[in-house]
């Protein structure tokens, strides 16, 4: 199976084109779902599904055609269905404090809850092989790395955390209910817990697997988005997950550089395109340009399509290798860039505003530091089997 995550800042055009590849693909045979993460749903507006049909569904997978289907998570449906108990103890917990039901249904719904949800959807797709891709239209960028890290923090927790809270409670419990009123959760919440968990089991490794899953970033070329699909960019190389393509939407046409009302745009627009060729490279790159019209209904979706890869293949990995990582060795890190073609005659290497520049010829690269290493400065750089290799040490140590 094959799964395709479209990440991106919110208004980028992220739902439409997880819809037009998703049309796509099912045009090429694929049996295709795509799968709504967005709280604020608009997936089915994309394929002019009516309100009614969309409120029918409760969450659950609507059919297109014969080899797609598209699903819009609601998440207090899912949480009826696999939350539970956790949900009824976090209910009664705010319910407790005086709070109106309504509030407390409200804050019920936990962050991370939609996230969660939304893994066990990929994890049961993935297992039952009932299509031959899933593609999911995510929310917007923060919202998307919390999805593809919250498999760790889950481990983390199951591993280190869970069995000793339930445990302290089992004790606390009888001697808590003498001293106060405040609900405390009973065995049957921990249970829900670990049986959730276990319906997750496997799926960090589905999202690592780029044979499996890739990411594609979608950007529009302003600052804002620029900025933020760097980051994004940057932390899913740091989570593992495979980034195979960036789509760049929105593009005006060169043609309009001589209109008195959008010269400017068109000239802002090719400044943020020769940036954003540097910062994404080598993974491939697809400009979306600027349509007449919005895009609803499935004829629609296909000639977007069609903009978008021409004659490629939407299920195929479009890129497979990571364009730099991070290694630590003692009190220094690596940054292992992928660099076949460099030398070292002509090549700088320089530090500013959180970033590493790399400048060789014609050739510039820009890799975003994590919060972590924006103390830390280059102090060496050499080339190894085709890898240009940045040493950077904390300005601490190197003063």
């Amino acid at each position: 199976m094959r799964i395709i995550l479209f990440s991106g800042k919110g208004g980028v055009g992220k739902t439409t084109i997880s819809a037009a590849t998703a049309y796509r693909l099912s045009q090429l045979g694929y049996k295709t779902i795509v799968v709504s993460l967005d709280p604020a749903h608009s997936l089915g507006d994309a394929f002019d599904i009516p309100e009614s049909e969309k409120v029918k569904a409760k969450g659950l997978p609507i059919k297109i055609n014969e080899k797609l289907y598209i699903q819009e998570i609601d998440i207090q449906e899912e949480l009826d269905r696999y939350w539970g108990d956790v949900y009824r103890f976090l209910e009664l917990l705010f319910n407790t404090t005086g709070l109106d039901q309504v509030v407390s249904e409200e804050l019920a719904v936990l962050p991370g809850m939609e996230e969660v949800t939304s893994l066990l959807y990929v994890n049961k797709y993935y297992r039952e092989k009932e299509f031959d891709v899933l593609v999911l239209d995510l929310p917007p960028t923060g919202e998307s790395l919390r999805f593809v890290s919250m498999p760790t923090v889950l481990k983390w927790y199951m591993k280190k955390v869970f069995n000793v809270e339930r445990t302290i409670l089992k004790v606390a419990r009888p001697v808590a209910r003498r001293l106060t009123d405040v609900p405390l959760p009973d065995d049957s919440y921990f249970q829900a817990l670990e049986n959730f968990y276990e319906k997750l089991k496997g799926v960090d490794e589905i999202l690592i697997d780029p044979e499996t899953t890739s990411v594609r970033i979608v950007a529009n070329p302003e600052k804002m988005v620029l900025k933020e699909s760097q980051r994004a960019f940057m932390y899913f190389n740091l989570f593992g997950v495979n980034v195979d393509a960036v789509i760049i939407n929105k593009v005006l046409s060169p043609e309009l550089e001589g209109c008195e009302h959008l010269s400017r745009w068109v000239l802002t627009q090719k400044k943020y395109l020769n940036e954003m060729s540097a910062l994404f490279a080598p993974v491939p790159i697809f400009r979306v340009p600027l349509l007449e019209d919005e895009v609803v209904g499935p004829e629609r979706l296909s000639i977007l399509a069609s903009m978008i890869y021409g004659d490629t293949d939407p299920s195929r990995v479009l890129f497979k290798e990571k364009p730099y990582e991070f290694v630590q060795e003692g009190n220094r890190y690596l940054v292992k860039l992928r660099a076949p073609f460099l030398t070292k005659e002509g090549l700088t290497v320089l530090k500013s505003d959180g970033e590493i520049t790399i400048r060789w010829r014609n050739f510039k690269s820009h890799i975003m530091l994590p919060r972590k290493l924006r103390n830390y400065d280059p102090v060496g750089a050499k080339i190894d089997k085709g890898y240009l290799i940045i040493e950077l040490v904390s300005e601490k140590i190197s003063s």
